[in-house]
């Protein structure tokens, strides 16, 4: 199916892009002699290029971020109206769109009272780290300043992001990082390191080692996503979280959880976190708050960090000493506030959590079917299916076998994802994040994509 919309001057847009563009994650070589993708449209879960072909998407806008879908008039207009308005006024004073999304949102998230607004996750996740520094000089002489994060994770894209960053690939040749970040293991129980029954606990347990290792008196926050994205779509085992939890309350630990990829809905709550009972200190999100249709990111935090920033009025240097630029556009705070509404309006968190099991139940039959499906896991309209070579041995399926069945895919007008550069060796998990407003004739055209990729790629 092909788009009517027109396109004006198509061969000049792509040669601009050709000849000016520096793609994200992209070697450019074959560019020399074809020509790049251009995306053109979108309404609802599909897209148009600049061929006028259709896809179906099934990764939310390639990086898991248009949770309500393309083409949502309203929003558009709550950003015009306001930016006509006022577009833009340094964040040391308010505005109405982010008062009012700001207390929208703390009605989301009982225990945590304040919002810190930014651009971007990994501008969130740096605020974060900063903020854990000057509460360890504020109180701690400069020494509980060690921030720990997991093996397979992903906080962005800064160097003091990185420097968190359990990602091998994603981490080679930028380095020397930040003095200061510590890693912690890994919770993905189909590749246990240890054999145990209740491994969940014993994966948090793990955490209380390296802790006790450095220091509990040097340890300031554990940094974690509440379900690792880019590193295989890993949802942490029972008992995990409520253990963890423990620990950071016995060593006055702040934890912070990384909700960029699974908030705003993506799992069938408000946030990924909300699933498993627990209470974070900090929460930082990004990608689903305004869906895409603006920049803008926050960091949540609780009334007590806040107070910490208070204490002392006199002192100059006791303030939280941070700006961010475009925290003060006005543009993203009203997208977010139309783009929660609509997903109460629409019951799309409802829809989540029917579409996931939906989306979980067909990946298993896949698995049933293909011997090439090792394991599938996930939560809500967020799962990821881990390729193998051999499933009694677990060998990981060929980086190069997994893109092919991303092409295939493509090929057949559905887009999905799968981790890539990223884990030596283990660059071979499919993963899916659809739009929050999938239908189940949507979730069974992308696993029918799936299985018919599979079944060319692996026989």
């Amino acid at each position: 199916m092909t788009h009517s919309a027109p396109i004006n001057d198509l061969d000049n847009v792509i040669r601009a892009d050709r000849d000016h563009v520096w793609h994200h994650l992209t070697q450019h070589k074959p560019y020399e002699t074809k020509d790049p993708r251009v995306m053109v449209e979108g309404k609802g879960m599909r897209l148009w290029d600049a061929s006028g072909r259709e896809h179906l998407d099934a990764v939310s806008g390639g990086v898991w971020t248009v949770n309500v879908g393309f083409g949502r008039e309203s929003i558009g207009k709550a950003i015009s109206d306001q930016v006509t308005r006022l577009n833009f006024f340094a964040q040391n004073v308010g505005s109405i769109p982010g008062a009012m999304f700001a207390e929208k949102l703390i009605e989301r998230m009982p225990g945590l009272s304040r919002v810190y607004f930014v651009n971007s996750g990994s501008e969130a996740n740096e605020k974060a780290f900063k903020m854990v520094r000057q509460i360890a000089h504020k109180r701690f002489g400069g020494k509980k300043h060690k921030i720990l994060f997991r093996e397979r994770d992903y906080h962005g894209s800064t160097i003091a992001t990185m420097s968190a960053g359990g990602q091998p690939e994603r981490n080679a040749q930028y380095g020397p990082y930040t003095p200061g970040f510590v890693q912690v293991p890994h919770c993905l129980e189909y590749r246990a390191q240890w054999d145990v029954e209740n491994y969940g606990e014993r994966a948090a347990d793990a955490i209380e080692e390296v802790i006790l290792r450095e220091g509990a008196d040097t340890v300031g926050a554990l940094c974690l996503e509440t379900v690792t994205a880019g590193g295989g779509v890993i949802t942490p085992p029972k008992g995990y979280w409520e253990r963890v939890q423990e620990i950071c309350r016995k060593y006055d630990i702040l934890l912070h959880l990384d909700e960029v990829v699974c908030g705003v809905g993506r799992t069938g709550t408000w946030f990924g976190y909300q699933q498993y009972g627990i209470q974070p200190d900090l929460v930082t999100m990004a990608k689903g708050v305004a869906s895409g249709y603006a920049a803008i990111a926050c960091l949540v935090t609780t009334e007590e960090v806040f107070n910490m920033f208070k204490d002392d009025a006199s002192d100059p240097m006791s303030f939280f000493r941070d700006i961010s630029t475009y925290g003060g556009c006005t543009a993203g705070p009203a997208a977010a506030l139309e783009n929660m509404r609509i997903i109460e309006d629409e019951g799309l968190l409802a829809n989540t959590d029917a579409m996931g099991a939906r989306l979980m139940d067909n990946l298993h039959a896949l698995k049933d079917k293909h011997a090439a499906v090792g394991d599938v896991r996930g939560l809500g309209l967020f799962c990821g299916a881990e390729l193998v070579a051999d499933r009694v041995s677990k060998t990981p399926a060929g980086e190069a076998q997994v893109q092919a069945v991303i092409a295939d895919c493509m090929a057949q007008g559905v887009i999905i994802g799968a981790t890539a550069r990223a884990l030596p060796g283990l660059n071979n998990t499919l993963c899916l994040a659809p739009a929050l407003i999938a239908t189940a004739d949507d979730i069974d055209a992308i696993t029918d994509a799936i299985d018919g990729a599979l079944t060319r790629v692996f026989g």
